[in-house]
């Protein structure tokens, strides 16, 4: 109960700081005359990532853990880091296009076009694997490939038009 408790209180703290980052970095973005492009879906975005989070509260916080998965969760916020240090101050959980800037083409993007997504791909589905929620990981992933099917389309229509390259939010 402990562990699961201290995951859930680590994943709670890791979303609400990148949160704060992002919000932060999506405001020196705009003030640098960038500007957000497809922002009605971001709510559909933000409301899934709640759900499952509040979700796996109430579900999750006194099972135990299954640690070969919790190990992979582990794996996964590396990655995370790796795309946030890419992107610098340009990461944001929002499709922001700053004119001029060239794309990002180091990193996890040498080898992937969206490695923050396939992040939250792993994420989504491993994280209620390691509290042996095997329903609840199928659920949410099946959401979230509906809402990044959404997410994906609009960022690539986005950055598609190479004048207008920032960065790679996802």
């Amino acid at each position: 109960m402990i562990a699961a408790l201290a995951v859930l209180a680590f994943v709670t703290a890791e979303r609400l700081a990148e949160l704060f980052l992002a919000k932060r970095n999506t405001a020196r973005l705009l003030a640098r005359g960038a500007k957000e492009i497809a922002p009605g879906h971001y709510p559909l975005i933000v409301a899934l990532h709640a759900a499952w989070l509040g979700g796996l509260w109430l579900l999750a916080w006194d099972r135990p853990i299954q640690w070969i998965w919790l190990a992979l969760f582990a794996i996964l916020q590396i990655v995370r880091i790796w795309v946030l240090t890419t992107l610098g101050d340009r990461w944001t959980t929002r499709i922001v296009i700053l004119p001029g800037a060239p794309l990002v083409k180091t990193g996890p993007y040498r080898f992937l076009n969206h490695p923050n997504y396939t992040v939250v791909v792993g994420e989504i589905a491993v994280l209620p694997l390691a509290f042996g929620l095997p329903w609840y990981a199928l659920a949410f992933s099946i959401l979230n490939g509906i809402v990044l099917f959404i997410r994906i389309r609009a960022e690539n229509a986005a950055l598609g038009d190479a004048s207008n390259l920032s960065h790679r939010p996802g």
